[in-house]
């Protein structure tokens, strides 16, 4: 079950690139705070599909699930409750608010995955 899928490592790869100079270099209104969202999820399902031969929906729905508990735990303050509100990494990996456009960012993120996925098979 676990094998290394070089496609989809290339591809976390380049997402992971892509989310670092988006948190280094941008600070715009529309790709930081949605872009980034969006690319998230990519990266994080890529990551999986790298070492884990799972089922792409499983995969997919995984992470989404995984992506919506860590945007309602920042509605929770659990960065605070856990007392790690001055750890740079940890708002960095937590988050620090909740934003319904996070939520949605996600979701289409998601969507473009589970689309590609199907256009890929049909090929």
């Amino acid at each position: 079950m676990l094998k290394l899928n070089k496609v989809y490592f290339f591809l976390a790869l380049i997402f992971l690139a892509a989310e670092v100079l988006i948190g280094l270099c941008l600070n715009d209104a529309f790709i930081r705070p949605y872009g980034g969202d969006f690319l998230v999820v990519i990266l994080l399902y890529c990551g999986i599909r790298s070492f884990a031969d799972f089922n792409s929906n499983y995969t997919a729905i995984c992470v989404l699930l995984f992506a919506y508990l860590m945007e309602f735990s920042q509605r929770l303050h659990l960065i605070n409750r856990l007392g790690l509100h001055n750890s740079a990494m940890a708002r960095l990996i937590l988050g620090t608010s909740f934003s319904w456009n996070d939520i949605l960012m996600y979701t289409l993120g998601i969507l473009f995955v589970w689309l590609i996925e199907r256009l890929w098979r049909a090929i």
